[in-house]
């Protein structure tokens, strides 16, 4: 795999087409047709496909002779679809100088395409209330080693000491790690009087903690609103090995790289991560509206059946480029 910087990538990933929300593309028949139809016809192709899981899994950028040595096609070929996938929106190409000239390095950035056959309903617009969390802004923490934090550029504190989360450089974390424990944020939430909260989703990249990097290394990451436990996902592994696509070219590719995006969701009736009913923990449990500020914990119990630790990246680590990030759905 080629050897690239990636620090303006990030920026570029708002240029991708349709409406792009946390690597989400919405396709709407109603408001833009022919936007859907260009996504839909690119898709519609075996080795256009083919060219999509080589590059989503894991996710990784490639030049295009990488590509056709990889799956065995003319490069000609390759060249023509990769066109077609950076057309319609669902590939992010750009040329980077090479050993001989430049070359064209791409990469697909999408987890999910969501298609809309029924038009949005007009009361619905404006009803989301959006939080970026920068990983530094934690007002209240309890880690043990092995433990730490990463800025963009260096090491924060001393590696394995909970003190180092004091640190007045806290603020420029871009990775943070521990054992067991727990982070936590309190924040406005700034939702208007005399609303009814519909759905509250919760999105960040995270993996477990393992001495330099595992890829079999369980852990329970949970997660609290207001006090109250809405769940928790079982980390597979520390991924590491392959460098993330933000991940700084300072950090070693024996040390952990990147995270899986997970999405914690609460509706009316339970919590959710990905989809997945984890607790039946409701809105309703959560009082969000008691106080003026809601309060976030993220961490590992130590009673957990998996205690691996925990990597939280943000948006210049790892693979997605994101803080926290928090939606309140209201009416």
């Amino acid at each position: 795999m080629i050897k690239r910087e990636q620090k303006d990538l990030a920026s570029r990933l708002q240029n991708l087409g349709g409406k792009h929300q946390n690597r989400i593309i919405e396709l709407d028949m109603h408001q833009d047709e022919n936007d859907a139809l260009k996504k839909l016809k690119a898709l519609a192709s075996k080795p256009r496909l083919r060219i999509l899981r080589y590059l989503t899994s894991p996710i990784k950028l490639c030049n295009l002779s990488e590509i056709a040595e990889a799956l065995e096609m003319n490069l000609a070929t390759v060249t023509m679809h990769i066109n077609i996938l950076e057309e319609a929106g669902l590939l992010l190409c750009e040329h980077i100088p090479g050993e001989r000239g430049t070359q064209r390095v791409c990469g697909c950035f999408t987890n999910w395409l969501n298609m809309h056959f029924n038009p949005k309903k007009e009361v619905e617009v404006g009803r989301w209330l959006e939080h970026h969390i920068p990983l530094g802004s934690y007002t209240n923490f309890l880690v043990t080693p092995t433990c730490g934090l990463f800025s963009e550029d260096k090491h924060i504190g001393q590696y394995d000491d909970p003190s180092c989360f004091y640190e007045i450089e806290r603020v420029k974390a871009q990775l943070l790690w521990f054992h067991s424990g727990f982070v936590e944020y309190k924040f406005a939430h700034n939702l208007p009087p005399r609303v009814q909260i519909e759905q509250l989703n919760l999105s960040m990249e995270i993996c477990s903690e393992a001495p330099t990097y595992h890829e079999a290394w369980l852990s329970d990451i949970t997660v609290w609103l207001n006090g109250i436990d809405i769940g928790s996902w079982t980390s597979p592994a520390d991924f590491g090995g392959t460098r993330g696509i933000l991940t700084p070219a300072w950090q070693p590719t024996h040390a952990t790289q990147y995270g899986l995006l997970k999405t914690w969701q609460v509706n009316a009736k339970n919590s959710q991560v990905d989809g997945h009913k984890v607790s039946d923990t409701s809105l309703k449990d959560l009082r969000l509206l008691e106080k003026p500020y809601l309060s976030l914990r993220i961490g590992v119990k130590e009673d957990a059946p998996h205690v691996g630790g925990i990597n939280i990246f943000g948006a210049k680590f790892g693979n997605h480029p994101q803080d926290i990030i928090l939606r309140i759905r209201y009416h």
